[in-house]
């Protein structure tokens, strides 16, 4: 039996509803240290822009660069960096953010693989996550835009829990930007030819979010989105 054999199993045995009642009740206590600890820390160091992207993408791949150096032109522009801590995009992310010379956030996740620690973020601005939903709040609640770049499912589900409070208005218009045309051009036309045509979003909906190729003009579209409403970095 493997590990994942394994855990099905555990999942599937028979408990008594005391016992699930009582494993819920704590679990309720674990939760709300997460966003106690995470609201006392971040409220702090104030709102900055979510960085969001594969954990799995390497030093050398174009796609790291680049999001190195979007990091780095936000804190030159005057804006914070969040991301989820991690290697790859995250890495890379808080990399910018500390060779600008700004603040450099990580939202860690406990993992079985994939996930630890990169060595880029501040540190007092380290923060670890069990609950992935708690880690998302975080992310929402703190971040004055979204850069998107290439990712996996983890990217995926970022980047839509971002559109889908913007677009049922549970959180301000933020700026939502994706980096790479070509990797997300295949996302879009499905948006565009099933989604659209189906009926199930309006046509509107893609003014939600803005695609890019380059770290100026990501920088540019959130700076046009806070001169629009008077507002500056961190306000």
């Amino acid at each position: 039996m493997d590990n994942n054999d394994r855990k099905i199993k555990e999942k599937l045995q028979q408990k008594t509803w005391n016992e699930i009642k009582t494993n819920d009740s704590w679990a309720i206590f674990k939760i709300m240290a997460e966003f106690v600890d995470g609201y006392e820390k971040l409220s702090k160091i104030g709102p900055c822009v979510s960085i969001f992207g594969s954990a799995r993408t390497k030093t050398t791949d174009p796609y790291y660069g680049l999001a190195e150096e979007v990091a780095f032109k936000l804190t030159q522009n005057g804006y914070g960096v969040i991301t989820g801590g991690g290697p790859g995009i995250m890495e890379a992310g808080n990399k910018g953010a500390h060779r600008g010379k700004g603040t450099s956030v990580g939202l860690n996740i406990e993992l079985p693989f994939e996930q630890h620690y990169n060595p880029w973020i501040d540190k007092d601005k380290n923060l670890e996550f069990h609950y992935f939903f708690v880690r998302k709040v975080m992310f929402v609640k703190y971040s004055q835009g979204f850069v998107v770049m290439p990712g996996g499912f983890g990217t995926m589900d970022e980047l839509f829990e971002a559109i889908t409070l913007i677009q049922t208005n549970k959180i301000g218009r933020f700026p939502i930007v994706l980096i790479g045309t070509k990797f997300w051009s295949g996302l879009l036309d499905w948006i565009k030819n099933t989604l659209i045509e189906e009926g199930n979003i309006s046509e509107k909906d893609l003014n939600l979010f803005r695609v890019v190729d380059t770290a100026d003009e990501a920088i540019a579209h959130i700076n046009k989105f806070y001169a629009k409403y008077k507002f500056k970095p961190n306000f």
